[in-house]
């Protein structure tokens, strides 16, 4: 039987031809293009260099990248940090990379062929050089005693030191639906969790649960999608804000959802944690450009953020994502970030 992922995959390119021209997204022609045909971007950037991470074509390895300037990545160092060929894994999706402690560390997810098994792992470095250090795998993160489904872990690092993790999840096994929500929970280090999950996010909007496109295509039972959490800290140092994609992948309603938080919060306790009611960005049924797969990181001065993002257009029927900059976001007084001008 086929796995549900090749399914959606097939739903997904169908579905897509059916997108004509743009509307809102978006999608600035002088935002730089970094890659074409990958998705998932995310960066840091330390001691002069920013180190780049995607998931790469097919998902059977994790790369990185180390560049001075985002827009030379085309010509940036370029290494295979893991591959399936290591491993009995695969399906190596949504890397991230940070520095914790002088020690660099990778998220991903991965798993042994059915992605029901998706775990999210780590993997650490004590090397100064990622790009030529050995990379060592700590293992899978335990997200849930019971089962550990989880995929798009991204990690939280707080003024103060503390460690929270956050992912995508189910709040139990599906059966004749399927409900992604994001969760979050504290670290006593970078591979181990020190605190039960807790729900941060539910799809519960509807432009949250979105599965059926408009001409009647849709995945083979219903899949409401809150995933891809990517967490900051505001520029002035107040809110925490949480940046997630919502609805199927496969449809054209994907959209960009936005939680938050004091920084002073208990962030475990879902009561501090707000939902915006409508989505950041939003894509229609009349769009052919979409913004998605968001991730904020600060300029190499400091002075202010930049925002990697994924593209995804159809050219000639089929689906084409490219990895895109844009310079310099803006935030509202509230702690939004503008991804639309």
């Amino acid at each position: 039987m086929k796995s549900l992922y090749t399914i959606l995959l097939a739903v997904c390119l169908f579905a897509l031809s059916s997108c004509h021209r743009g509307a809102e997204a978006p999608i600035a022609a002088d935002d730089d293009i970094l890659l074409e045909h990958v998705g998932y971007p995310q960066a840091i950037f330390h001691e002069g260099n920013y180190y780049f991470t995607f998931q790469s074509l097919g998902g059977d390895s994790v790369e990185l990248f180390c560049t001075s300037k985002l827009e030379d990545l085309a010509q940036a160092r370029r290494r295979t940090v893991w591959s399936a060929r290591r491993d009995t894994m695969t399906h190596f999706w949504s890397p991230e990379i940070y520095r914790v402690n002088d020690k660099w560390y990778i998220y991903f997810e991965g798993d042994d062929g059915n992605t029901d098994n998706h775990n999210l792992f780590v993997m650490e470095c004590a090397d100064p050089d990622p790009m030529t250090g050995q990379f060592v795998l700590k293992g899978p993160i335990e997200t849930h005693a019971a089962w550990n489904y989880g995929i798009h872990p991204n990690l939280l690092q707080m003024p103060d030191g503390q460690l929270y993790l956050l992912w995508s999840g189910w709040p139990e096994r599906r059966h004749e639906t399927e409900t992604q929500c994001i969760y979050i929970a504290r670290m006593e280090n970078p591979w181990t969790t020190s605190s039960n999950r807790v729900m941060i996010s539910l799809p519960d909007h509807e432009w949250e649960r979105q599965w059926i496109n408009p001409d009647g295509h849709r995945s083979a039972y219903p899949i409401y999608v809150n995933e891809n959490p990517e967490a900051f800290v505001t520029p002035d140092g107040q809110r925490v804000v949480v940046l997630y994609s919502a609805s199927g992948i496969w449809t054209v309603y994907t959209s960009v959802g936005m939680l938050s938080a004091p920084v002073t919060a208990n962030l475990l306790d879902t009561a501090v944690w707000t939902k915006r009611q409508e989505p950041l960005v939003v894509k229609d049924s009349t769009n052919a450009s979409c913004l998605s797969n968001v991730y904020l990181v600060p300029s190499a001065d400091g002075s202010h953020t930049d925002m990697l993002y994924e593209d995804k257009r159809i050219v000639d029927g089929n689906i084409i994502r490219d990895i895109r900059l844009r310079r310099n976001i803006k935030w509202t007084t509230g702690g939004e970030p503008i991804l639309r001008e």
